[in-house]
């Protein structure tokens, strides 16, 4: 597995099919949505289109029933009311495209040859599951893009820019704050080291000394400017938004994703028991106690494998989802966009790799087909939902433990430049 994937291809072919196929797939959703009964547009695509339509008439966008998100996304779909409906489905799949183009420039600067980055690319431009994310309407191809390009700027040393995006990058999804601690320690390693004591003392304990220089460190001019910039970026739209929304849009957009309870069916190992405790009075503190075992591990995560800043944040992403109160298949995208940077680094037997690749879509299907029955023939399968959820949960922890153990930090032999 950390053999680069040599493309023969050269990487204007590889963009070019994944735009086609992309374009392709909405235009047979436009078909499928009047001639079928099943609709292809996801149901946000809709609300986002609403909510867009309510701006454009003056109106607060949280008018609109389930609308959870910054009234940014609403600004940015206003072309879906006055040109085309299909005006956003564009921006969506321009922008996986665009995700692209930093996670190659990444691969690069990574020690990959250009074609081995092709390689590795195409496991993201030609990967059907966000292709069909992003034609159906989803709007998570806008962060993964920011999340990429804030990488790529930090790799390159342009720390204002890449806090420009992350701050941006946050204020469309919260899950990208998490990031903010394993970007500090990896900033901090440019700080100078702590001046010598003048008088030989007793040596502190290796974890002491290193918890003691951690504080000095996270001070360092390159963490306060990349703090300053991110949080003054975010700080700025929200602060414009609240004056314009007030109070509903602090509760919509941050508020409802901290403190939601969501007992629909999902992935979560967690759905069911929010389910049966939906109507308790402890239902909103063990919507709060699902956090701790995501704080606890992505803090791990973090002190460990700072030092490769990629490799950190896809295990902080796939953590997080991993481990969340509630997940989605839309979710998985947000660490697939990552998933190409870690692979050159986890060398893994290429049987291994596809085992548990196979193993993750027999999870999915498993669970998918007791949902099957929930959604369409109306049948109580709750039960069967959440065992399924367990097993699914068991095997995401299973590959998480694989990709971590066979994980090499050095990168590979082949160096090139960049420019």
């Amino acid at each position: 597995m950390g053999r680069a994937l040599s493309l023969r291809a050269r990487p204007a072919g590889v963009f070019g099919v994944a735009f086609a196929a992309r374009v392709a797939l909405v235009l047979y959703g436009a078909f499928q949505d009047r001639a079928l009964l099943v609709r292809y547009t996801d149901v946000d695509y809709r609300v986002f289109t609403d909510a867009a339509r309510l701006l454009s008439q003056g109106r607060s966008p949280y008018l609109r029933a389930t609308y959870r998100y910054t009234p940014l996304l609403a600004w940015l779909l206003t072309p879906n009311v006055h040109l085309c409906e299909l005006f956003g489905k564009l921006l969506f799949i321009s922008c996986d495209l665009l995700a692209a183009w930093p996670l190659y420039r990444l691969l690069l600067l990574r020690g990959l040859g250009r074609r081995g980055a092709c390689g590795y690319c195409a496991l993201w431009l030609l990967n059907p599951l966000p292709m069909a994310v992003s034609s159906r309407g989803n709007a998570d191809a806008l962060v993964a893009a920011l999340v990429l390009a804030a990488l790529y700027l930090l790799a390159r040393g342009r720390l204002a820019c890449a806090a420009v995006a992350y701050g941006l990058a946050v204020h469309l999804k919260l899950y990208p704050v998490t990031y903010i601690l394993p970007i500090a320690l990896h900033l901090q390693r440019g700080a100078p080291p702590p001046a010598p004591a003048p008088a030989p003392a007793p040596a502190p304990a290796p974890r002491r000394a290193r918890a003691s220089a951690l504080l000095p460190a996270l001070c360092s001019r390159a963490v306060l400017l990349f703090a300053a910039v991110a949080g003054l970026t975010f700080c700025a739209l929200s602060l414009g938004f609240y004056r314009r929304y007030g109070w509903e849009f602090l509760e919509h957009t941050y508020l409802y994703h901290l403190t939601r309870r969501d007992i629909r069916h999902n992935f979560s190992p967690y759905f069911y028991m929010l389910y049966l405790t939906a109507e308790s009075p402890w239902s909103p503190a063990l919507g709060v106690a699902a956090f701790l075992p995501q704080l606890l591990l992505l803090s791990a995560a973090s002190l460990a494998y700072y030092r490769d800043l990629a490799f950190c944040c896809f295990l902080h992403t796939a953590i997080f989802v991993t481990f969340n109160k509630v997940c989605t298949s839309q979710y998985f995208l947000w660490y697939l966009c990552l998933l190409p940077l870690v692979m050159p680094q986890v060398r893994m037997p290429w049987k291994r790799a596809a085992g548990l690749l196979v193993l993750w879509f027999v999870g999915q299907a498993l669970w998918l087909a007791p949902a099957y029955l929930l959604e369409f023939q109306g049948k109580n399968t709750f039960l069967f939902i959440w065992l399924a959820g367990l097993f699914f949960f068991l095997i995401n922890c299973c590959i998480l433990i694989q990709i971590i153990s066979h994980y090499k930090e050095e990168p590979p032999a082949e160096r090139v430049k960049c420019d």
